[in-house]
C-alpha cells in the first residue's frame, strides 16, 4: 500500500543503500533523490535533487567500516538538509560506530561515542534512531530524542520458528546477560553465561561456563561480532561442556580481520545476523544467515512521523 503523506521523506548515504531501499518499500514511498559523491581530492559532495522544505526527513546511514567516511557523509547530508529548510532531520543509524568507546577505561582515554553524538547534534539532527547500541547509556549522550530499537525480537522469532528442543540461551560475557535473558524469555529457555577474562583488546580467553549446557542446543547471543574471537572460543567451550549443537546470533555483523575464517573453523552450526551492516561478497558464507531489520525500522519511521509510540513495537 503506498503511503500517501508527501511530508515524509527518506534519504540514504552510501553505507547501506540496499537496506534503505527495503525500508522505503516497506513504508510504501519512493527513496529520496540525493547523491553522495566525491570530488577528485576525496572530499564528500552531497546533491539533493528534490525539495525537502517543510518535510520530516529520515537519513539512513550505518557508521560501519569505513566508519570515518560514513560518518562524514552523514554529517554533510544533515547539513545539506538543514540548509534546505527540512522541518525535522532524523538520523537513522542502524549500527552506531565508535559505540565501544563509551567510557574512560584507562587514564587519558577519549569518550568517542560522546564526541560522535556531539557532532551529529551540531550538524543539525533533531532525532536519532539506532539499533542495539553497544552501551545503552549512549542514549544519554544526546540532548535530542533517541529511539533505541532492539534486535532480540527478530532473532528470537527466527529461532522460535526452527522448533529446536532443549534450548539454552548463552551470553558470551557478563555484560550481555540482560540481552540473553530477553531472548530466553521469548524462547521459554534457561540461560547460561560464559565467564571470560580478556587479557588485551580483541583477545578473549574462555574461563568457565555458569549454567547447564550438557545435552542442550546452545544459542549464543551478542550485539556485535567483530573479529569473532570471543564467539568462536565460546562455541568451542560449549561443545566441550557437552552442548549438542551451537548456534550464534548478533545484531551487528562487523566481521573484521580473521572473523570469517574463525567462524568457518569453529563449532558454530549457523550464525544468524541482521542487515544493519551489509555483508560484502567475501563475507557471505553458508554458515551465515541474514535477517532484515527493514520492517522494524520502517515501522519506527512511520510511528515517529505520525507521533505515535515507538516502544509499542516491543510490547
Amino acid at each position: 500500500m503506498p503511503y500517501s503523506d508527501s511530508t515524509l521523506k527518506v534519504f540514504t548515504c552510501n553505507a547501506n543503500p540496499d537496506l534503505a531501499r527495503e525500508i522505503v518499500e516497506h513504508i510504501g514511498i519512493p527513496l529520496g533523490d540525493a547523491e553522495v559523491l566525491r570530488f577528485s581530492d576525496g572530499e564528500i559532495r552531497v546533491k539533493l535533487n528534490e525539495s525537502v522544505r517543510g518535510a520530516d526527513v529520515f537519513v539512513i546511514q550505518s557508521t560501519s567500516s569505513p566508519v570515518n567516511e560514513h560518518l562524514m557523509e552523514l554529517l554533510i547530508m544533515v547539513d545539506a538538509l538543514k540548509r534546505a529548510s527540512a522541518k525535522s532531520i532524523n538520523v537513522v543509524i542502524p549500527y552506531y560506530g565508535y559505540a565501544r568507546q563509551d567510557r574512560k577505561a584507562r587514564a587519558r582515554d577519549p569518550i568517542t561515542a560522546k564526541l560522535v553524538a556531539n557532532l551529529i547534534e551540531t550538524a543539525g539532527a533533531h532525532r536519532m534512531i539506532s539499533m542495539d547500541l553497544h552501551a545503552t547509556q549512549i542514549q544519554g549522550f544526546f540532548d535530542i530524542p533517541v529511539d533505541h530499537l532492539l534486535g532480540v525480537p527478530i532473532l528470537a522469532d527466527f529461532f522460535a520458528k526452527k522448533n529446536l528442543k532443549d534450548i539454552v540461551v548463552v551470553s558470551p560475557d557478563h555484560g550481555g546477560v540482560t540481552r540473553a535473558r530477553k531472548m530466553a524469555e521469548r524462547l521459554g529457555a534457561p540461560i547460561a553465561i560464559i565467564d571470560k577474562r580478556r587479557p588485551e583488546p580483541n583477545v578473549a580467553e574462555i574461563m568457565n561456563i555458569v549454567g547447564n549446557v550438557d545435552g542442550k542446543v546452545a544459542i549464543l547471543i551478542d550485539d556485535i561480532i567483530d573479529t569473532a574471537g570471543t564467539i568462536a572460543l565460546a562455541a568451542n567451550a560449549l561443545k566441550e561442556a557437552g552442548a549438542k549443537e551451537v548456534y550464534a546470533s548478533c545484531t551487528h555483523p562487523v566481521l573484521s580481520g580473521p572473523a570469517i575464517e574463525r567462524i568457518q573453523n569453529s563449532q558454530i552450526k549457523e550464525l544468524v545476523v541482521t542487515n544493519t551492516i551489509p555483508l560484502s561478497t567475501e563475507k557471505k558464507n553458508d554458515k551465515i544467515k541474514t535477517l532484515s531489520v527493514a520492517p522494524l525500522i520502517g515501522e519506527a519511521i512511520v510511528r515517529v512521523h505520525e507521533e505515535l509510540s515507538v516502544s509499542k513495537l516491543f510490547d
